[in-house]
């Protein structure tokens, strides 16, 4: 048997410090100090008599070696949490995930989701960062985060995706503001006005931009925000109308602060989906997907309501 030649807690040191590319960075995310985990790696070389990593002017690679007991290594830490599972004792795992998500997310159902990873999983601290769905992306792609809830199109490929619908975009703007249109108005008329929405490079406002270039109209003021939140302040002050996801403003449009313009142009819908590269993080965060998807279904559901 090989109970003592090494430990779980060796091993994920090993798998922290591959992903994240530093000794320091393995020791914040593992709550520990820097000498800890490098006593753990020592302890693991020395009992599988291993070079596990060259470190190199602060840089650090695996040997050939290094990397095919680092895979060996995820899976009995996968192992390891089916045994927590199948004795349903999920309040034992003891981790920190770095969740990503977007403004919408955070501004609608995030802190219901928040609830129910607390009630589902009482010993995971949740690192949150909130971004652009760009950036998001990237974040993704270099292991920096491990779970990410963010809109198509997505420029990193994700092993594990669980798809969680789509909003849809409506513009919206004071009633004295939307008072001079017509009855049905075409973007057209909502040009000479300033459109407040999405920042440059997002979807909608790609869209906007090559929808009003393509039909020769101007585009001076429509202007673009890197806060959804600012937009929708901004339009209840009467600073312009805002094309923005319907669910962003459903409490401005129920107390009457904003209108819907029945505009006959709108951008594709955003395309929700919690993402996750399955073959590197623990399994947990399978779960938590499939979670964010109960969470959204519930949020419809009780918007449906009102």
């Amino acid at each position: 048997m090989t109970g003592n030649i090494f430990n779980l807690k060796q091993l994920e040191a090993l798998v922290w410090v591959a992903d994240l590319g530093s000794f320091r960075k393995a020791a914040q995310h593992l709550n520990t100090s820097q000498p800890n985990i490098s006593a753990r790696i020592a302890a693991l070389e020395s009992s599988l008599d291993v070079v596990l990593m060259q470190r190199d002017s602060g840089t650090i690679r695996l040997t050939d070696k290094g990397q095919e007991i680092l895979h060996a290594a995820r899976q009995v830490l996968r192992d390891a949490e089916s045994l927590v599972e199948i004795a349903d004792r999920r309040d034992l795992i003891d981790d920190r995930l770095r969740l990503g998500v977007t403004e919408l997310v955070a501004c609608t159902w995030l802190h219901s989701y928040l609830r129910a990873i607390k009630q589902t999983y009482p010993g995971i601290v949740v690192e949150l960062t909130v971004d652009l769905s760009r950036n998001l992306d990237k974040e993704l792609g270099s292991g920096a985060l491990d779970l990410t809830i963010q809109t198509a199109p997505f420029g990193v490929a994700a092993s594990g995706v669980v798809e969680l619908g789509v909003f849809e975009y409506v513009w919206v703007g004071t009633a004295d503001k939307l008072s001079d249109l017509p009855e049905k108005p075409g973007l057209q008329h909502l040009l000479p006005l300033t459109i407040l929405t999405h920042a440059r490079h997002t979807q909608a406002y790609n869209e906007l931009m090559q929808w009003a270039e393509a039909n020769s109209l101007p585009t001076a003021r429509i202007v673009p925000s890197n806060s959804m939140a600012s937009c929708v302040q901004m339009a209840a002050d009467g600073l312009g109308v805002a094309l923005l996801p319907g669910a962003l403003v459903e409490k401005e449009l129920a107390a009457g602060v904003l209108a819907v313009a029945p505009v006959d142009w709108h951008p594709l819908p955003l395309r929700f989906a919690a993402r996750y590269q399955a073959e590197r993080v623990a399994r947990y965060v399978s779960e938590l997907a499939n979670l964010a998807q109960d969470v959204v279904t519930a949020y419809r559901q009780s918007s449906d309501k009102k």
